[in-house]
């Protein structure tokens, strides 16, 4: 019995939806016939249905359901509430989705490629950020263990190999030959074996050119120590004239060191050109000065100066002027004269609106930014006076006279954070800024204020701006991949005129290049006999 209630109930809201759907659907339909013309059935009809169907899909989400279901001696309520919220008319369009796949589980093929694309990507961007390092070591090593192997050879006794004793003059040899290589050791530590600040699509090839000499000068000395020593061990060269040899390798390894600290350091450090940096699509830009440096490493340059200078880039702020506004295009029937129903009349008709309200829009968006700069000032005053507020409660119990509760800086925090809780979020939101940051970030950067003693304008600061792009803390990563965009060798010198690009996702940096001009300056000497003067009075200017 029960069971054949809750049925009934069931099938009479249904029967009920059903019908006042169709009561409007008729309605509708007989509104929309009489105030159409007879002549243009089909079209009437296709919209009747349109807007009867909205019109049922309206009513049946605005209605509160109520279902009986009972399975068994257990009878339970379930009320669905429906909520219409405003949707703009670009609703169907932002939710549509484009995938391979069938259903939400479902894998496809186009994801694997993915897949293996970036792991193949990730692998090979490994590989080539270590092998650099692992060739510049093992060649940095051969050329530093080469003369120690020469002066070691004759005294391990190998195949009866006696070159003699080692006298004072040999000894002070040996006490400069041990003083050099670790000045060598040194050197090549601090030149060398640095963590590269990037990795680049190209060698680098003055580093290249050091290496190989380093490989041509150490596999040349061992040709000939072979060749001119160890086969004519039995001639008993003396000892001194092998350690004079190993010294002379130790000798050109440092030239070959100093030579690259002039090719890859003091080169780069006088400026000769001049690199303008745009982003898009803010369109900030900053000017920077660097050296003779190859495309690539101007590239890594214009990089480390981007993420200390640039401000973080919100998207949110770029469509914080822009009004979802319906435009209205009004179409106009000339009765009396000549038929305009062609397609340049229609244009003209239609697009006449549109460009009148082009004509205007400057002005709309020159209020919808003083507006917007107006809200702006005004959060931001609230934010400093409730911050203000907020820090005079706060003292240190070698302040404080009388008992007092001990707090430890976080608890102080989250003891006077409510205070200013409201006017930080206001101001994040209409800074766009509210994503950036959580509850618990600003609980720790307050914390941290507070235990340093700073001031409330200090603990605003880090909120008042977008910040250095170094400084996003939500999206800093350890490693940054930017792609590199230009139509010349990325190993070539940076000239005249050379503009190239980087890309990171939907933003890009667009740099071009600008030489410094050769100033040309003449001396002028200033004659102490004109350089005298008088003092000319009249009537009007005599005092």
């Amino acid at each position: 019995m029960k069971m054949m209630d809750g049925a009934e109930s069931v099938r009479s809201g249904k029967s009920d939806r059903s019908e006042r759907s169709h009561r409007s659907h008729g309605s509708m339909h007989h509104r929309h016939h009489q105030r159409q013309p007879s002549n243009r059935p089909h079209r009437s009809q296709s919209r009747d249905k349109v807007r009867g169907g909205d019109e049922h899909i309206d009513d049946r989400a605005v209605q509160h359901r109520d279902h009986h279901i009972v399975s068994g001696e257990d009878e339970c309520e379930e009320r669905i509430e429906v909520q219409i919220l405003p949707q703009d008319d670009n609703w169907g369009d932002n939710t549509t989705a484009i995938t391979g796949n069938t259903s939400e589980t479902a894998f496809s093929m186009e994801d694997m490629h993915k897949f293996s694309k970036d792991l193949d990507d990730s692998i090979g961007f490994d590989c080539t950020r270590y092998v650099g390092t692992a060739l510049a070591t093992f060649l940095s090593l051969f050329g530093f263990a080469s003369p120690i192997i020469m002066v070691i050879l004759p005294k391990l006794g190998i195949m009866t190999w006696d070159a003699g004793p080692c006298k004072p003059e040999c000894e002070g040899l040996l006490i400069s030959f041990t003083f050099k290589l670790i000045i060598l050791l040194m050197g090549t530590m601090a030149l060398f074996f640095r963590h590269p600040k990037a990795t680049m699509p190209r060698v680098y090839v003055f580093r290249a050119v050091v290496l190989f000499l380093v490989f041509v000068l150490t596999f040349a000395f061992w040709l000939f120590y072979g060749v001119r020593i160890f086969k004519r061990k039995d001639a008993k060269t003396e000892y001194y004239n092998i350690v004079q040899f190993s010294v002379s390798l130790v000798d050109a390894l440092l030239f070959i060191h100093y030579l690259s600290i002039i090719v890859l350091e003091i080169r780069q450090l006088q400026p000769q050109y001049v690199v303008k940096v745009v982003r898009s699509p803010d369109g900030l830009s900053q000017n920077y000065n660097i050296g003779i440096l190859s495309i690539q490493r101007a590239a890594v340059s214009v990089l480390e100066n981007y993420y200390k200078d640039f401000p973080v880039f919100n998207p949110y702020l770029e469509n914080v002027h822009k009004r979802s506004s319906k435009v209205t295009s009004l179409k106009i029937y000339d009765v009396d004269g000549v038929n305009t129903s062609g397609p340049q009349g229609r244009q003209r008709a239609v697009f006449a609106p549109n460009s009148r309200r082009r004509d205007t829009s400057h002005n709309e968006r020159f209020y919808e930014e003083q507006e917007y700069e107006r809200r702006v000032r005004k959060r931001k005053a609230r934010l400093i006076m409730s911050a203000d507020e907020a820090f005079t409660h706060i003292k240190r119990m070698q302040d404080e006279q009388g008992p007092a509760i001990p707090m430890d800086p976080y608890e102080a925090a989250q003891a006077v954070f409510p205070s200013m809780a409201r006017a930080l979020q206001k101001y994040l939101r209409v800074t766009r800024q509210q994503p950036r940051y959580t509850m618990e970030a600003v609980l720790q950067h307050l914390a941290t204020c507070i235990s340093h003693d700073v001031s409330p304008k200090a603990f605003v600061e880090k909120y008042l701006t977008q910040g250095a792009v170094i400084m996003n803390e939500k999206d800093y990563k350890g490693l940054e991949k930017w792609v590199l965009v230009c139509d010349h060798l990325l190993t070539r010198e940076i000239e005249h005129g050379i503009v190239f690009q980087l890309r990171q996702g939907e933003l890009s940096l667009l740099c071009s290049v600008h030489k410094l001009p050769h100033f040309s300056l003449t001396e002028e000497v200033i004659d102490p006999k004109h350089n005298k003067f008088v003092l000319r009075l009249n009537s009007e200017t005599s005092v």
